[in-house]
């Protein structure tokens, strides 16, 4: 037996006609399982009983289960997620007067050692697979319309893991998640974040996919940033301006910077120019992120008058800044802070 969700249409197409069944019921099969995201045989209803105890007998279908429910009280709702091998990850829901959007995750743990980040605390375990990653948008989906009566309206990679590390699954999930024989959700409404890898970042803009693109920069200056986002001594910001130029030129797609302030680490004037001559290399804008602190002490101390001298700073050269809030601290549902930790 094997995870039926793991075959192609064609593939579905191959199975039924070598037991006998028309081709296109693999249509209505692949609807159920995308579409309609439905995890249960039994519940196919327009095939006949016979076909859906074939079904039972060849294949299983290996769906996420919410584990443990947290809700912030701004909102936001804290999913601990269950996979099938009994690992966990975790997926939120931010909710906004005008719109919700799924943080969704790509990896169990993460394969990167950024400093600030508590994912990145944890050992990488596994990549998800296409399914756990659709599971996910699926779920928040109808967290969207049970609690706030409207469909989830954006979705973000910025869950646990680093989306380029699992790049063919998210790339999968992505065309399952806005094709319209699956969830049939806006590309335009999706981000890919990522900590910067050049060669992934240009296969990605490759894809055709519409969808945006962000970078986790936090600073524009070689070593600082070498020194908090260990990795990245490996991939030079030379070479991802070059991979965001390339990206730029085949989606035409505005590309966001990523950025926390913390005191004593990026916080200085030479900083703040620093960003300025990078992001206008290429049409960009920064989003200013308030840190949410995972108890390292270095970056516990977010630096509100620095922050207020990027906005003037950035602005006066003409780059687009936005302020963004933070969300979901009181459950450690914020930027940063997913560690399958429970908020006591």
């Amino acid at each position: 037996m094997k995870d039926i969700r793991t075959l192609t249409l064609d593939q579905l197409k191959d199975y039924f006609e070598s037991i006998g069944e028309k081709a296109f019921r693999a249509k209505q099969v692949y609807d159920w399982l995308w579409s309609k995201n439905q995890h249960s045989f039994e519940d196919m209803t327009n095939l006949s009983k016979n076909l859906r105890e074939n079904l039972m007998r060849d294949f299983f279908i290996n769906p996420i289960a919410v584990d443990l429910l947290q809700k912030s009280k701004d909102g936001t709702i804290k999913n601990g997620v269950k996979l099938h091998d009994g690992l966990m990850v975790e997926s939120v829901l931010i909710p906004t007067e005008t719109r919700t959007t799924a943080c969704v995750s790509s990896q169990v743990g993460c394969s990167l050692n950024c400093e600030f980040c508590a994912t990145a605390k944890l050992k990488r375990m596994r990549n998800l697979e296409v399914a756990e990653i659709v599971d996910q948008v699926a779920l928040i989906d109808s967290q969207s319309k049970t609690y706030f009566d409207r469909p989830l309206s954006n979705i973000v990679f910025m869950g646990m893991g680093e989306p380029m590390m699992n790049y063919k699954n998210v790339v999968e999930a992505i065309r399952k998640i806005t094709e319209p024989e699956g969830l049939g959700m806006s590309a335009r409404r999706i981000t890919v974040s990522t900590s910067g890898i050049p060669k992934m970042i240009k296969m990605l803009a490759d894809e055709g996919l519409r969808v945006k693109l962000a970078l986790s920069l936090h600073s524009a200056v070689e070593k600082t940033r070498n020194e908090i986002m260990p990795f990245s001594d490996k991939f030079p910001l030379t070479d991802i301006m070059d991979a965001m130029q390339y990206w730029y030129q085949k989606t035409g797609s505005v590309i966001t910077f990523e950025y926390c302030v913390w005191k004593g680490i990026n916080d200085k004037d030479e900083d703040i120019r620093a960003l300025i001559k990078y992001a206008r290399q290429v049409p960009s804008k920064v989003n200013l992120i308030q840190y949410n602190p995972i108890g390292e002490g270095k970056f516990d101390h977010r630096s509100i008058e620095a922050e207020e001298r990027y906005v003037r700073e950035l602005e006066k050269a003409g780059v687009t800044v936005m302020v963004r809030k933070s969300r979901g601290g009181d459950i450690d549902a914020a930027c940063g802070q997913l560690a399958n930790k429970t908020a006591e």
